[in-house]
C-alpha cells in the first residue's frame, strides 16, 4: 500500500489561508469596534439642552424643546444599544433643536421685555398729561404784567345829540 502524504506546498497553503481568515476576522471585529461612544456630542447635546430650558424654552419655544428632549432620548437609546453613529447624529439634532429653542426663547423674553417696557412707558405718559392738564405755563421772573391802557382823549367835547356826527374837516379844503 502506498500512502501519498501532503506536500508541504499543500500544507503551506493551507496555513496561508487559516492566517488569512483570520486576519479578515480580526479586521471585522476592529472595523466594528472603531466607532467610539460619542461621549462629547452627546455632553454638547445635554448642555445645550440644560441652556434652552434655563433660557424659558417651556414658555417660549415649547416644541423645539420638545423636539430636542425627544432626540436626546433616542440618542441615549442607541447609546445604551452601542449603536454610537445612530446615537452621534441624534445628539446633533438634539444640540441643533436646542440651540433653536434657546434662541426663540430669548427672542420671546426680548420681545416681551420689550412690550412691558412700553406698556410702562404709556402709562407714564398717561399720568405725566393727567399731572400737568391744569397747570398754566409760569411766567418767567424778568417779564412784567401790565395792562393795556388806552391814552386819553385830548378832545373833550361832548358828541352831538341824537347820534348825528359832524362831517371831518380836512385842514386843505
Amino acid at each position: 500500500m502506498v500512502h501519498i502524504l501532503p506536500s508541504k506546498a499543500l500544507y503551506r497553503g493551507r496555513r496561508l489561508i487559516g492566517l488569512a481568515a483570520l486576519a479578515m476576522a480580526i479586521a471585522t471585529l476592529a472595523g466594528c469596534a472603531s466607532a467610539p461612544p460619542p461621549d462629547g456630542a452627546m455632553n454638547q447635546a445635554l448642555a445645550q439642552l440644560q441652556a434652552a430650558r434655563d433660557a424659558g424654552a417651556a414658555d417660549y419655544a415649547p416644541v423645539d424643546l420638545d423636539y430636542a428632549q425627544s432626540k436626546f432620548r433616542q440618542a441615549q437609546a442607541a447609546m445604551a444599544s452601542r449603536k454610537y453613529d445612530d446615537a452621534a447624529l441624534l445628539a446633533d439634532e438634539s444640540r441643533a433643536d436646542s440651540e433653536l429653542a434657546r434662541a426663540k426663547a430669548r427672542l420671546g423674553a426680548a420681545r416681551a421685555q420689550n412690550t412691558a417696557k412700553s406698556q410702562e412707558n404709556s402709562r407714564m405718559r398717561v399720568e405725566m398729561i393727567d399731572n400737568h392738564a391744569n397747570d398754566t405755563v409760569p411766567i418767567p421772573n424778568n417779564v412784567q404784567e401790565t395792562e393795556t391802557v388806552l391814552p386819553e382823549a385830548t378832545d373833550t367835547t361832548p358828541p352831538p345829540v341824537g347820534g348825528q356826527t359832524e362831517p371831518l374837516k380836512d385842514g386843505g379844503q
